[in-house]
């Protein structure tokens, strides 16, 4: 199904873009899923694929009737073989194998301690309409509008707007915001540790070509045929020196490759509420190297120039893995793993993503 036109949105009418045949959600969790429950008028229709992380011999409870499979880490081991080594163990970053084996166009993962959230009016927030609803209206990367999506109700460009860029680009990725506990980093969490978000900002924006952003992975849709192979959450959790920067490095990464091919990227609606602040001085741990390596990651990113003959994901992503081996070595000697893993997912994602099987050849549309 190809992102629809400008027009093709404005005379849509609420609620009619299900995709229900089009959509799967992932889910990476350790325990028992009881928080479908809330989730089930919204949720019950679309086929979950649910990541098991941690030990492989537990038993996950999943609500009755949910059309969903469930892989741990045998089923990983067993499908991949050793190209399972590039999926991250004791880690949400497991998500990502559930992209690379659906075979929908797009992906909504959510995180397990993630609830439905109330707007302003008190009504709860359909979370995956409104992630279907940014994904089916262009984007505009290329000139800010200050009323932020001009395909919004209500919106439309503003005077001085140009007419040339009035029909946007394809959307590949639709980053959802948190209500209650912020997505906040250890030291932040720290000193702020009673700090919650209840601010509701009823506004959807494109994120501009040339800026990054910290992409959060626990309320996150994505369009798996435009941008689907780079949406790898790295190499984390047990036996690597860093964790909880799986969903920033995908974000960091296709983020360069959509301003690379001339992709979108919103940010804003919809919410979730967030139930559940991890520990901070666990996050500590799993962080701190990550809180300096940064400080040379993002001006890598920032100064990222991908070559025109990179036409695919595929392509655009094994020239950044290079990059990586060649400049962030140097930082730390993780990063030459890291990149030989990026090419790993790459390999994996066309063996189970052959040529011709779907829209995932990662051509840009």
């Amino acid at each position: 199904m190809e992102s629809a036109t400008a027009a093709e949105t404005a005379a849509m009418p609420r609620g009619v873009a299900h995709l229900k045949d089009e959509l799967d959600i992932v889910i990476p969790t350790i325990r028992n899923l009881d928080f479908l429950e809330m989730w089930r008028p919204f949720f019950q229709p679309y086929h979950l694929i649910i990541v098991q992380d941690g030990d492989p011999t537990k038993t996950i409870k999943v609500p009755e009737g949910f059309d969903y499979e469930l892989y741990n880490r045998n089923d990983i081991n067993r499908i991949l073989g050793p190209k399972a080594s590039c999926i991250s163990f004791k880690d949400s970053a497991c998500r990502c194998f559930g992209y690379m084996v659906s075979k929908k166009k797009y992906i909504f993962t959510i995180d397990d301690d993630c609830f439905v959230a109330k707007d302003p009016s008190g009504k709860p927030i359909n979370a995956l309409e409104q992630h279907i609803k940014n994904l089916l209206c262009p984007s505009t990367p290329f000139f800010f509008n200050t009323l932020y999506d001009p395909f919004a109700d209500g919106a439309d460009f503003v005077r001085g707007y140009p007419f040339s860029l009035r029909e946007g680009v394809p959307t590949a990725v639709s980053h959802g915001l948190w209500l209650n506990i912020p997505d906040y980093d250890a030291p932040t969490q720290l000193v702020k540790p009673m700090e919650r978000n209840t601010r509701f900002v009823d506004a959807v924006l494109t994120i501009p070509k040339g800026t990054l952003f910290p992409m959060c992975g626990m309320n996150l849709a994505f369009d798996r045929d435009l941008i689907g192979p780079a949406m790898y959450f790295g190499l984390m959790g047990d036996g690597q020196p860093i964790g909880r920067y799986d969903d920033m490095w995908a974000g960091w990464c296709i983020k360069v490759i959509c301003d690379h091919l001339g992709l979108g990227v919103k940010t804003g609606l919809p919410y979730i509420f967030h139930s559940k602040a991890s520990n901070p001085f666990v996050n500590l741990r799993k962080e701190y190297k990550g809180i300096f390596w940064q400080e040379e990651i993002i001006p890598f990113f920032q100064s990222v120039s991908l070559p025109k003959d990179c036409t695919t994901v595929q392509k655009c992503y094994i020239e950044l893995s290079k990059m990586v081996k060649e400049k962030l070595t140097k930082v730390d000697p993780y990063f030459d793993k890291l990149a030989d893993a990026m090419v790993t997912w790459i390999d994996a994602w066309d063996e189970l993503n052959p040529t011709g099987a779907s829209a995932a050849n990662g051509e840009a549309k």
